[in-house]
């Protein structure tokens, strides 16, 4: 089991990545927490903030009472806030926001506020210290983000196939795409660390076929690696039937149906890790306490299909899934971007 304590590397470490954020001498930062939040990135992210010179200042935030039946887990998108407008006008004013909340902000519905207001936002997963020093970004990784985005905001369909079975279809029509490569340097911005993803929300009803997790893949809200075959059904947006015989398919029927909402059915978002930094076997090194999962999330190659809410398609939910399978091919408009679970081109 890791130990949470400070260590002078990991002060070393946030703050190479906040001089990465243009954190400078004399700025205000607002650490945004919550009562639950892994109290040892809070700390480290003052005591970095401060060795730069810049003037810190904390906005710990009661967690919200549970308001579902549901253990809710890896939505990334935290309630904590409430709609509260003096936090929110805080947040707005600050240039820099650290946000250690233990959902994080990056799907939160109070985020457009915040980011309209100019902020730059770093949301720190609530990873144990480790995992962060392993994935410490770097330019390398920002500047072939940026060419996926830029291939995935060009494109006109997404198609992932595999030899497991996957074979889905996705429209770009109407999709709102980016990406994040674990720092933020420019103001009305959000990324998260560690980074390195490229995704879109499609708009409704674009997303049809169906989608296999085969031994080895990965179901992330319940920090697992799949033992059985599942096999997903995907109609217009929405999975429709779940195949498989295994305790994987039958904790996922559950989840599912204990919502009681058919929106959790739904795509939240889709697309592919960048990260070669990041391992998909690191889950087995950890605790589940110690693992937040955004690792798995970035691995290289990997593609990630995601249920839950979707702001472009217009649908709230608190279910979430985020399903990274290997293996897989993904091509933008029949070019290749992925194949066979390797990254391929000026991606690699």
């Amino acid at each position: 089991m890791l130990q949470e304590r400070i260590e002078g590397k990991w002060i070393d470490c946030f703050q190479r990545v906040f001089a990465r954020c243009k954190v400078e001498v004399g700025e205000e930062v607002a650490i945004l927490s919550e009562t639950q939040s892994r109290g040892v990135n809070r700390d480290l992210a003052e005591l970095a903030l401060l060795r730069m010179g810049a003037k810190p200042y904390h906005i710990v935030i009661p967690t919200p009472a549970q308001t579902v039946p549901v253990p809710i887990r890896s939505t990334g998108a935290t309630d904590a806030i409430q709609q509260s407008k003096s936090i929110i006008q805080a947040l707005s004013n600050a240039g820099f926001v650290v946000d250690c909340t233990v959902e994080g902000m990056l799907h939160a519905a109070e985020l457009p506020q915040i980011l309209k207001g100019g902020a730059r936002v770093l949301m720190v997963s609530n990873e144990h210290p480790e995992a962060l020093e392993r994935l410490e970004p770097d330019e390398a990784l920002e500047a072939k983000v940026k060419i996926g985005i830029k291939r995935l905001r060009g494109a006109s369909e997404m198609r992932v196939t595999s030899e497991a079975g996957t074979d889905l279809t996705i429209s770009q029509a109407g999709a709102v795409a980016g990406g994040g490569w674990g720092y933020v340097a420019r103001g009305g911005l959000i990324s998260h660390w560690p980074g390195g993803l490229c995704l879109c929300f499609p708009a409704a009803g674009s997303v049809n076929g169906r989608l296999v997790l085969d031994r080895g893949d990965v179901n992330l809200t319940f920090k697992r690696y799949v033992d059985a075959p599942i096999g997903l059904s995907i109609e217009q947006d929405f999975v429709t039937d779940i195949e498989g015989s295994g305790v994987d398919a039958d904790l996922m029927r559950s989840y599912f149906a204990a919502w009681g909402d058919r929106e959790a059915y739904a795509t939240s978002h889709v697309g592919w890790g960048m990260n070669t930094a990041a391992r998909w076997d690191a889950m087995s090194m950890y605790d589940k306490n110690d693992f937040n999962g955004t690792e798995l999330r970035a691995f290289g190659g990997n593609f990630l299909y995601s249920t839950g809410a979707n702001e472009i398609a217009g649908r709230h939910t608190l279910g979430h899934f985020d399903l990274p399978l290997r293996g897989c091919d993904v091509s933008l408009d029949d070019e290749p971007v992925v194949k066979q679970g390797q990254l391929q081109g000026e991606l690699a």
